[in-house]
């Protein structure tokens, strides 16, 4: 029961991860400003406005990750570059027909949900590759803070003898405190 309400603040805590790119907060404001602009449908502007306020919330809600939600700077970049362009884009001098420019948001919202979902998982794959404990830096998506995040690699196959305490059958009950001595060792 308590991990159920803890899950439960951290989905109310979140905010999504494109919110912690600096540019965030000068793009979304212009995309919001200039959403009337964009169809001449009186209907396509609210909806289109709520979809680019509701972005960081809806974010979170649709990344379905059973790993903590932190992504490395330059994986952020990437995301945030791609967003952005992909919305300058859509906000270049035209007028969309009905139902049009709502459509292409939503496209891109679920782009981008992919593109985090995608770089968190490759940061945590790329940590994985190491041998050992791991450990790189990121931003929590939930508040932007920086964050470190501390894995073990399984990639030991060029593993030195002297490291045997890291190896597969010793694993099972290998203690951080263990695993930092053994690496303190050698």
């Amino acid at each position: 029961m308590a991990l159920l309400l803890c899950l439960g603040l951290t989905a109310a805590l979140a905010r999504g991860c494109l919110h912690c790119h600096r540019n965030f907060s000068e793009k979304f404001s212009f995309y919001r400003h200039h959403v009337n602009l964009k169809s001449w449908w009186v209907g396509d502007i609210p909806v289109s406005g709520s979809l680019l306020t509701d972005w960081s919330q809806d974010t979170m809600k649709e990344l379905h990750l059973a790993i903590p939600a932190e992504i490395t700077r330059e994986k952020l970049d990437q995301v945030a570059n791609a967003v952005y362009q992909k919305m300058d884009q859509l906000y270049q001098g035209k007028m969309y027909f009905p139902g049009y420019f709502p459509n292409e948001l939503r496209a891109t919202f679920r782009e981008q949900v992919q593109l985090i979902q995608n770089a968190i998982i490759e940061s945590r794959i790329d940590c994985q590759r190491h041998c050992g404990i791991f450990q790189y830096e990121t931003i929590s998506c939930i508040n932007c803070t920086d964050s470190h995040v501390v894995c073990f690699g399984y990639n030991c196959d060029l593993i030195s003898p002297s490291f045997t305490c890291l190896e597969p059958p010793l694993l099972a009950n290998l203690t951080l405190e263990d695993a930092s001595e053994c690496l303190m060792q050698h």
